[in-house]
């Protein structure tokens, strides 16, 4: 099951935090078709954010097409949501977790990281 991060300097609204956290285990492989996402009781516990803002973004996803809510069961993903082949196997990946793994063995701070990693995407995608 995801575990929600919310990060209050991001400026970023926990909301879209969460949203995209959900859209990157798909993509990751982390979140697979039928799995429960954490009930908005579980993510305001861990989180401490208001469980209108875990709802909003529940709604956001099912709007998306991504999950499915089950009245008294839980909100789920859809079985024909889409995944990508990004797995724990990837060799990208496994390429990118060691130069994670080497950045912050340098001292680079995540603010510092998350700079790099965007000007770098930002040069290849225009």
């Amino acid at each position: 099951m995801i575990e929600y991060r919310i990060d209050r300097r991001s400026g970023v609204a926990p909301f879209a935090q969460i949203v995209l956290q959900t859209k990157e285990a798909l993509l990751l492989g982390t979140l697979q078709p039928n799995d429960r996402l954490p009930t908005a009781r579980e993510v305001v516990e861990a989180t401490a954010i208001n469980p209108n803002t875990v709802l909003k973004a529940y709604r956001e996803l099912e709007r998306d097409g991504l999950v499915e809510a089950k009245r008294g069961v839980g909100t789920f993903i859809r079985s024909d949501a889409v995944t990508a082949g990004l797995g724990a196997n990837s060799p990208l990946r496994g390429e990118l977790e060691d130069w994670a793994a080497r950045a912050v063995a340098a001292g680079l701070s995540r603010a510092e990281i998350d700079a790099l990693v965007r000007a770098t995407l930002d040069r290849h995608y225009d």
